[in-house]
């Protein structure tokens, strides 16, 4: 049995979840999200709480049941809390800025690379080399900041490029003589 998909998810006060077969949706303080979910699994509210359970015991089955809670309890946490996505700049030179709602990095082109926001996705620049993506769907700010360092993933001789906070980045040894 999964460990994962036995959890029940605890709703905090001022979420409300709405359960209709194959969807989702969830609405909290900093907004709405919806889901298209299994519909073979089955979603239950019972007093503040939402349990995922699952018809058979198949191997499919069985991969959805983690699946479908996992989902609905990244809903849960994205409208009560948010997910945010650190990216650390590396480089001489190399820097972020806010245009608008617009995220403008300098990073050793010829121009100027613009990335604008998704939707429910926001940009905070709090130093030129650090930037910080916002949203209430772990999925699209994930992917947002996928996409940032995706401009300029690091390099590995001299560590330039964007890289996830935190991230190690392997070295290698240059040229010998």
């Amino acid at each position: 049995m999964s460990r994962i998909g036995r959890k029940p998810i605890e709703i905090p006060a001022g979420v409300t979840v709405s359960v209709e077969p194959g969807r989702v949706a969830v609405t909290g303080p900093l907004g709405s999200l919806q889901q298209a979910v299994p519909a073979r699994m089955q979603i239950e509210q019972e007093d503040g709480t939402v349990v995922v359970s699952r018809p058979t015991e198949r191997g499919e089955d069985r991969a959805l049941h983690g699946l479908t809670r996992t989902l609905i309890a990244n809903m849960v946490e994205g409208v009560t809390k948010g997910f945010e996505k650190r990216l650390e700049i590396q480089g001489v030179g190399y820097r972020a800025a806010l245009k608008g709602t617009d995220l403008e990095l300098t990073v050793g082109y010829s121009h100027a690379v613009t990335i604008k926001p998704r939707t429910g996705i926001t940009f905070e620049v709090p130093a030129p080399t650090q930037v910080v993506v916002k949203g209430t769907d772990k999925q699209q700010v994930g992917q947002t900041a996928a996409e940032i360092r995706k401009v300029r993933p690091p390099e590995p001789y001299k560590g330039k490029g964007i890289r996830y906070d935190g991230e190690y980045v392997r070295r290698k040894v240059g040229k010998r003589a």
